[in-house]
């Protein structure tokens, strides 16, 4: 993997008040290096490989999980076949435990099929593991979901989220290499269906680029930032930032937390891309340039702009949303879309 400018650290946090409010609002990458060193998944970690294993055995309370399963030939890296057409792995279902096993039958493995337990929920999955293993952002009154990865020398190709993103390295170790919402013509997106993990992602081999494919590529990697994450350390991610996630050991462990910085009754943005791909993007260039005017004017402009010259009880959708003005919008969208 080419290389990238060092990340923001932070040492020496007091776990108990990350200042997760300020990391939001500066809205850069910044790694947190030790914050979940005291969890009970870290100690049995850094004991062995194998007691990492029996900590999440013992709260495995038998749920099927979904998990990605590819054979030795994709080297660590679920993606596409030469065609983008369908992925080169495939979902099986099982119970944490039997994965867990499979990984251990391998791991002396030079070049082992590929196991990923992708973004699994603690809470329903692993009843009891977030006790003594949780970042505590409730305590910061941040409602999060926390989720699970487990898996062998997997490599997560670069992708964006939307949420904010705290993600705490427990078992082995991972690299993160990260890039700035601005640099998504640099990194060639891939289909937006099918995808590896529900997200779009660049279809750059980051560890082997082909330059003469994607020359572009080589202006993201001017934006770069990377770091490496021990066992204990975290890292959080902006909404929106695009990363690529190796693990680097025969057996790695993460936890995130993903969560909203914006009110919980406004709509997901993806749909809205979506929706505006298939009414606008095909439009002839003259037609598209005034919807861009008009997507300015009422969306990516100041949010006050468009309806401060009309008195309040007429602004409507032009005034900030609240839960009631968001339901209304709701059903005006479903009762359009149905017609």
């Amino acid at each position: 993997m080419l290389g990238g400018a060092a990340m923001q650290t932070l040492e020496g946090l007091d776990p108990a008040a990350l200042p997760m409010d300020a990391l939001v609002a500066a809205g850069v990458p910044v790694v947190l290096r030790g914050i979940a060193r005291n969890w009970g998944v870290v100690h049995a970690g850094l004991r062995s490989t194998h007691e990492a294993m029996d900590y999440l055995r013992g709260f495995d309370v038998g749920v099927p999980v979904p998990y990605s399963f590819g054979g030795p030939e994709i080297d660590g890296r679920p993606f596409y076949n030469a065609d983008f057409t369908r992925l080169n792995v495939e979902v099986r279902r099982g119970r944490l435990t039997q994965v867990l096993d499979e990984i251990a039958d391998t791991l002396d493995d030079p070049k082992p099929p590929t196991y990923y337990v992708a973004s699994l929920l603690i809470d329903r999955a692993l009843p009891g593991f977030a006790q003594c293993n949780d970042a505590g952002l409730a305590r910061q009154g941040i409602e999060s979901s926390a989720s699970i990865w487990i898996g062998n020398r997997v490599t997560a190709s670069c992708h964006f989220d939307t949420p904010e993103n705290l993600a705490c390295c427990v078992v082995g170790r991972r690299r993160f290499t990260l890039f700035p919402p601005e640099q998504i013509d640099n990194l060639y997106p891939g289909p937006l269906e099918p995808t590896p993990g529900g997200q779009v992602v660049s279809v750059v081999d980051m560890d082997h680029p082909d330059f003469a494919r994607h020359p572009r590529f080589r202006d993201a990697l001017a934006s770069a930032q990377t770091a490496v994450l021990e066992p204990g350390d975290a890292i959080f991610i902006p909404s929106m930032w695009w990363h690529h996630v190796r693990s680097l050991m025969p057996f790695n462990v993460l936890v995130n937390y993903w969560w909203r910085s914006s009110p919980h009754f406004l709509s997901s943005p993806l749909p809205a891309l979506q929706h505006a791909m298939w009414a606008l993007r095909d439009l002839p260039p003259r037609q598209k340039q005034a919807w861009s005017e008009i997507f300015a004017y009422y969306v990516f402009g100041p949010g006050e702009r468009a309806g401060q010259h009309l008195p309040d009880v007429a602004r409507g959708e032009l005034a900030p949303f609240d839960e009631t003005q968001a339901r209304r919008t709701r059903a005006q969208l479903l009762a359009r879309l149905n017609r």
